[in-house]
């Protein structure tokens, strides 16, 4: 009996160990904002890591530089500028769980981002500085902010390139795939109101990207 009682109480003493592990916490450092601004040339970051260095030089500035920042971008298989393989941005961004810069959960996990649980709207969808990004209603709206994505984080099929050429072009010419931070669309469906996922742009260069409702703003994350 005494031996029962002993692993009931170890069985016990495991799972409120594991439980008080995978606790989320009501509030923590800032893991994620949509960038204040654009380096200048629309949607040419200089590809990947030119996107995670305006990421990063912005979180330095709003004294959150001792984390990894990563952009939230899929890159594709399709541009050739750059090495011929995909990327999802959803495997470039830690594994949570992430906080605005106000301390508010955006989502605890992969999981819960790219699902219908995430906390991602106008309100705590911020800047590295707190600050409000614009959305439908506001002039201007820039509440298209550049991903590359499906829904669920993954690269999007090669043709057509949605990247503008995996992040390295800047003119009238490509596309690249946004998602609304607001969740606001013209009309009340999924795609519309996807913080990831909604629809192209009809250029790359910082003019097509105001015409379409951004101003070639990023969301990031940090990865550690």
């Amino acid at each position: 009996m005494r031996h029962l009682l002993d692993a009931r109480f170890l069985l016990l003493s495991a799972a409120l160990w594991l439980t008080a592990c995978t606790t989320v916490p009501a509030t923590g450092p800032m893991g994620f904002f949509i960038t204040s601004t654009n380096p200048g040339k629309g949607a040419d970051f200089g590809g990947l890591a030119g996107a995670d260095a305006h990421c990063q030089r912005l979180a330095a500035a709003a004294g959150a530089g001792s984390r990894t920042w990563r952009a939230y971008l899929s890159t594709s298989p399709a541009a050739v500028t750059v090495a011929n393989e995909a990327v999802n941005a959803r495997d470039r961004i830690g594994k949570g769980p992430w906080f605005n810069a106000q301390g508010v959960l955006i989502a605890a996990n992969l999981e819960q981002l790219h699902g219908p649980g995430n906390n991602i709207t106008k309100a705590t969808a911020l800047t590295e500085t707190g600050a409000i990004v614009k959305g439908r209603g506001d002039t201007p709206h820039d509440h298209d902010i550049l991903t590359g994505s499906r829904m669920d984080g993954t690269s999007l099929s090669p043709t057509p390139n949605l990247t503008c050429g995996n992040w390295t072009q800047s003119g009238p010419e490509g596309a690249a795939m946004t998602g609304h931070h607001d969740r606001v669309g013209p009309v009340a469906e999924p795609w519309a109101q996807s913080w990831n996922s909604s629809h192209q742009t009809r250029g790359c260069g910082l003019a097509q990207l105001r015409v379409t409702g951004g101003a070639g703003l990023l969301y990031c994350f940090a990865a550690d």
